[in-house]
């Protein structure tokens, strides 16, 4: 027990596992999941219904998406965005890594016959058949990522662009890197039988690394068949380091917001949003 133990709160080196498939992809996880991105009322998978709204509202206004228009979302989840962009007319590339989500969102395409591309992968394995006008990133997801990961999308960003071409992500801010403390907390049944509809144990362990700027959630699973481990990282960002990374691999910081509707940029908060460019 005491070795177990040992291994459960053990913090790995900063990005040193990566686990997004056994949340995304597993039957029952996935499933989980599915249901939170479709609770209007939330933050968890997908932001709540009104954010969402006025978030779509904005994004179609600066962009001036339309009929000529062509968007690629990475990480699209149940097609919140793509849907929407194809009602305003452009042409919409939609990427996810569940495919329950993605089954979803097809069947919603299908229903609303809407000109929607969507694509069950891993975005870091996307080769650009063409370009777009516009590529988003919403719900922090570029945190998830290591730097060599990031370094990786932005190039495959960067070839899905048309020259003229904007990205739009956000990010979580170092103000709210600060905010966070380590802690370890044992649980029976955590997030209400999120990891299992079997009873089991969580043990959830908050490692923060000072230097990079990265938090992570370490969830250990136990019930009666197995233990599973899953990783949740989170990069945490400053205007100056996302500037610096986005210039490194090609980009441009054209634009900064509060967040992807539109917000004013406010340097106490939680997040904030980027425009880019390439150079």
């Amino acid at each position: 027990m005491y070795i177990a133990l040992q291994d459960i709160n053990k913090k790995p080196e900063a990005f040193e596992c990566y686990t997004a498939r056994k949340l995304w992809d597993d039957e029952y996880t996935s499933k989980k999941m599915l249901e939170y991105h479709l609770c209007e009322d939330i933050d968890v998978s997908s932001r709540n219904y009104n954010f969402i709204k006025s978030s779509i509202e904005w994004i179609v206004y600066r962009f001036e998406i339309g009929d000529i228009s062509s968007v690629c979302d990475f990480g699209c989840a149940v097609g919140h965005y793509t849907s929407a962009f194809a009602r305003a007319g452009a042409v919409v590339t939609g990427l996810d890594f569940s495919k329950r989500s993605i089954e979803y969102a097809k069947k919603k395409a299908r229903e609303e016959s809407l000109n929607i591309d969507y694509k069950h992968m891993n975005y870091l394995d996307f080769t650009p058949e063409k370009t777009y006008d516009l590529v988003t990133m919403i719900m922090c997801d570029f945190c998830a990522l290591s730097q060599a990961q990031r370094k990786k999308l932005l190039s495959i960003f960067y070839k899905s662009l048309k020259d003229d071409g904007h990205v739009l992500l956000d990010v979580y801010s170092f103000e709210a890197f600060e905010k966070i403390e380590e802690k370890a907390v044992y649980e029976k049944n955590q997030l209400g039988k999120f990891w299992s509809d079997s009873d089991y144990y969580a043990f959830v362990n908050t490692f923060k690394y000072n230097e990079e700027k990265v938090v992570l959630d370490k969830y250990t699973i136990v019930d009666s068949s197995e233990t599973r481990v899953v990783y949740n990282w989170l990069q945490y960002f400053s205007i100056d380091s996302i500037s610096d990374e986005l210039e490194k691999n090609g980009f441009e910081l054209v634009a900064i917001y509060g967040d992807v509707a539109g917000k004013k940029y406010c340097p106490s908060a939680s997040e904030f949003a980027i425009v880019a460019k390439k150079i």
